[in-house]
């Protein structure tokens, strides 16, 4: 049918998702910390916490397959 082998195509989207998805969580953690964005809904602190441990938790995983990376 393509000459794209879904098995690939599924781990490199994984990958792609995986990498992406450290800056969109910072982002996301910014704006649940921010009143004149959130208003009443603001975050509290406990979840504010254990939402930038998982960011750090994915950025750390995105470093080590960065360095662990072979061909």
């Amino acid at each position: 049918f393509t000459a794209i082998d879904p098995i690939k195509a599924l781990f490199w989207s994984a990958v792609v998702n995986g990498v992406i998805a450290v800056p969109i969580m910072a982002m996301m953690m910014l704006m649940a910390a921010r009143a004149d964005v959130m208003g009443p809904f603001v975050v509290k602190r406990s979840l504010l916490v254990l939402g930038w441990l998982a960011t750090g938790v994915m950025a750390l995983a995105v470093i080590a397959m960065v360095l662990t990376w072979s061909n």
